[in-house]
């Protein structure tokens, strides 16, 4: 064991002893997934808020979520010990401050290595990186599994990817047999990750982007006649456009109800409510709403990862809202939907 000098704020233990515990745990995932993404540490749920720790490939992702940056920066140096030491095949460390001034600081500052992953493998699709394109990572470990539900479902579909960021949910979909995938987001630099993912599976062919607002987006191919039979919408927790608002805390429906129309009839709307302050029964209570047409049945709700939740010896804390029947606050839904002229995508 390797022990640090810094405390658990909650219980006083060693740093080094907590990381390890937390690693411990995460040691039974299969090989291909701990050469991949994984989530090796989440403070907010493991004993110190504010430290979250990702491995994508060989560059490990420190993040120090703190709004009190110091209550957790003097920590790194035996984090980063710990795990060099617990994970030889490290080869380049990344500092994130999530709350810094400086936008080089928010998006990441080397402290080892000079070279950042551009890609990762994962469930055997390979996903384009940057890992300082933001102050996130180009890639969330949080929706692992669904992009696994999207490689199993989506083969012969013809998908629209809402909110696309930078792809990889469509690219799931591509890798899972989708005929068509459009990518829609307002921002090319994020467009172009995806067309870097595409390329690195020779998916472009059945891939269209398209740099758009969401609500300009959703009137035009609603006034083409366009119909999918798999719609995904992973909305920010709060944008405003000229075209309109999001707000997953105070208007959430009225986005699903954007893009139901361009569901073709039993085609599926994948949901995904990330606010952190919203209980999960509140989420399912809206979904009953949209039930109440006839039109719309919840058919699955898809989990979180336990790297990403903590397992149930790592645990120390539980998140602000309850998000039962989901387990974590990113409450992913796939919800039915049928149509009244029962038209297809086809």
């Amino acid at each position: 064991m390797i022990s640090g000098t810094g405390l658990d704020q909650e219980n006083g233990q060693p740093v080094g002893a907590m990381l390890e515990r937390c690693l411990r745990a995460r040691m039974s995932l299969p090989e291909e997934q701990m050469n991949g993404v994984i989530r090796l540490f989440n403070g907010f749920y493991e004993g110190l808020p504010g430290l979250v720790v990702d491995l994508f490939g060989r560059t490990l992702v420190i993040g120090n979520h703190a709004r009190e940056m110091e209550s957790v920066g003097p920590l790194v140096p035996d984090v980063v010990n710990f795990y060099l030491q617990a994970l030889p095949g490290i080869k380049t460390v990344l500092l994130k401050e999530r709350h810094a001034a400086e936008v080089e600081r928010r998006k990441g500052v080397l402290l080892r290595g000079e070279t950042l992953d551009e890609r990762v493998r994962e469930n055997g699709v390979w996903y384009a990186l940057d890992l300082r394109l933001n102050q996130d990572s180009s890639f969330y470990p949080d929706t692992r599994h669904l992009r696994e539900w999207l490689k199993r479902e989506s083969a012969g579909a013809k998908a629209l990817n809402c909110f696309a960021y930078t792809g990889a949910l469509g690219i799931a979909a591509l890798a899972g047999g989708a005929e068509e995938v459009i990518q829609g987001d307002s921002n090319r630099a994020y467009l172009a990750m995806a067309g870097r993912s595409a390329g690195l599976n020779d998916f472009s062919g059945r891939m269209s982007l398209l740099a758009m607002d969401f609500f300009k987006m959703a009137g035009k191919l609603k006034a083409e006649g366009r119909l999918f039979d798999l719609v995904l919408l992973d909305p920010p927790l709060f944008s405003s456009s000229k075209g309109g608002r999001v707000d997953l805390l105070g208007d959430w429906l009225s986005l699903i109800n954007k893009v139901r129309p361009l569901v073709a009839h039993e085609g599926r709307l994948v949901v995904v409510n990330n606010a952190l302050y919203l209980p999960g029964e509140a989420v399912i209570g809206q979904l009953k709403r949209l039930e109440e047409s006839g039109y719309a049945r919840l058919e699955a709700v898809i989990t979180v990862p336990e790297d990403i939740t903590g397992y149930a010896e790592t645990i120390r804390a539980e998140g602000p809202a309850d998000p039962a029947p989901f387990n974590h606050a990113t409450k992913i839904s796939v919800v039915g939907i049928s149509r009244k002229d029962k038209a297809g995508a086809r």
